[in-house]
């Protein structure tokens, strides 16, 4: 997209500088010849700065990420009790660390 500014920009530049009317050379006065570098610079900056910030933006990619291992898993019998503390029985429960 800033390339295809920066294009245009450019060739109006080039385009209105094709049209502009010219005067005659006079040896003695310097002063178009600084307004035309002046101008030729300040063209010249502006579309430098634009191609030069038209690169492409840099995407990092994510860092990676822990995963914890799955809990280790077994089946034990436990004890059961009653209202009074007293065991009953017991029923196999899934224990994990």
């Amino acid at each position: 997209m800033r390339r295809t500014i920066a294009t245009l920009i450019a060739a109006l530049a080039l385009g209105a500088a094709a049209l502009t009317p010219v005067a005659p050379a006079r040896a003695d006065s310097a002063g178009p010849a600084i307004a035309a570098g002046i101008g030729g610079f300040a063209l010249g900056a502006i579309t430098g700065g634009a191609l030069a910030n038209s690169a492409p933006p840099v995407v990092y990619a994510p860092a990676p990420v822990y995963v914890a291992p799955p809990p280790v898993c077994w089946v034990e019998r436990r004890p059961v009790f009653d209202e009074y503390g007293e065991v009953i029985g017991s029923r196999p429960r899934r224990v994990c660390e």
